[in-house]
């Protein structure tokens, strides 16, 4: 699972990450392939003859644990006297190991790719990217490479080496499209974060989801670690619940095989993990697609929709916030995507590219983020994302 909105708590935890005194300890290391992965050689000792070559292995290179030791036997990274070896074979006395490590996943993640990145704008202090869906923006268990992380540190090199996450100060989950902001400087990024916590930042999606909504209104629901299942998130009481929330606007519905669908605005007021993704689920309107949440309420989600559209209907659709540098209001609008746009036209909610769904909600008056946050204290604390 990932994050469909500017993550608070994920910001949060970048501005510790940003201040002097732990800048240099959390910048984004990018491994060199040396030490780890240099071929090794080793003759066998008599007290080591005969034995079996993972338990000989296990003694000579005990820098590596077991586990990586017989997968390296497995995937013939092991030879003894220039042939492939077995896991279980006897080692003879006098034979010659040759050993070729490789890295680990995880010791991949923050290497340089060119993965491909849809600029939409980009200065000497920040970046807007429009993230398609199906990119991860932070490597996490099953997303190693391929993620926004490694394409911006490909494009800036160094510069972005050198920051907390190569400057991602926010997220947005894997299939979710749309707008994110990436600071280019240590300074741009304490700022950003900052605005974060300040809940300055702008930001508006387009979801659809499945039923009737009113006209307008707010989810204020507090969301945390779903006690019945830790990699979901859910509205829950207590300790254990941040405060959340959402502000809706209805922009179009129809009914499709007899079932009410909606396409709705939502500004977020405060940014938790699968924030809209949940409220949406807790008052019985789940995103049409949405594989996790789709359930909270009935099986609406799972059921199929037109053209194959088989990810949650969601889209980081317009950013705004204060350059950090030169103190200017700036906003951006990111195009829906043409999956979502078939979508709404199936479904019979229209398209949504600067026209109907724009001119219904309005412009700037309505576009509108300084919210009262008297009711909500700050976090300081972060939420780990799953990446599904």
């Amino acid at each position: 699972m990932g994050v469909d909105s500017l993550d608070d708590d994920f910001s949060s935890d970048a501005l510790a990450a940003s201040s002097p005194q732990g800048s240099a300890a959390t910048a984004a290391p990018v491994p060199v392939r040396a030490a780890d992965e240099a071929p090794r050689s080793v003759v066998v000792p008599d007290e080591l003859a005969g034995e079996r070559l993972d338990k000989v292995l296990a003694k000579v290179f005990p820098e590596f644990s077991r586990s990586r030791l017989q997968s390296w036997i497995e995937a013939q990274r092991v030879r003894v006297d220039g042939k492939a070896a077995k896991i279980r074979q006897p080692v003879p006395l006098g034979a010659t190991i040759e050993l070729v490590p490789d890295l680990l996943p995880e010791q991949l993640a923050f290497t340089p790719e060119p993965v491909p990145l849809d600029i939409v704008y980009e200065d000497d202090t920040l970046v807007v990217i429009n993230k398609p869906a199906g990119m991860v923006v932070h490597p996490a268990a099953g997303n190693w490479s391929g993620t926004v992380l490694n394409g911006l540190l490909y494009r800036y090199g160094e510069s972005a080496a050198g920051l907390p996450r190569a400057g991602i100060v926010h997220r947005l989950d894997k299939e979710t499209s749309g707008l994110m902001v990436v600071a280019r400087t240590l300074e741009a990024q304490t700022d950003l974060v900052r605005q974060l916590q300040a809940r300055t930042v702008k930001r508006r999606y387009l979801a659809l989801v499945w039923g009737n909504l009113p006209d307008e209104g707010t989810i204020d629901a507090p969301i945390g670690r779903d006690p019945r299942e830790r990699t979901r998130m859910a509205v829950v009481t207590g300790a254990a619940g941040k405060p959340a929330r959402t502000h809706f606007r209805r922009v179009a519905s129809a009914i499709w095989q007899r079932q009410p669908v909606t396409a709705i605005h939502c500004d977020l007021e405060t940014g938790r993990t699968h924030q809209i993704r949940v409220h949406c689920a807790h008052i019985g309107h789940p995103l049409l697609g949405d594989p996790v949440y789709g359930r909270a309420r009935g099986k609406r989600s799972v059921t199929p929709l037109p053209d194959g559209f088989a990810r949650q209907a969601l889209h980081a659709w317009r950013l705004g916030l204060i350059h950090p540098k030169t103190g200017r209001s700036m906003q951006w609008r990111a195009e829906v995507p043409a999956d979502i746009e078939a979508l709404s036209t199936a479904l019979g909610l229209g398209r949504d590219d600067a026209g109907k769904f724009d001119d219904a909600y309005g412009e700037d008056e309505d576009y509108d983020a300084s919210f009262d946050d008297g009711a909500y204290d700050e976090d300081s604390d972060h939420d780990e994302d799953d990446h599904a």
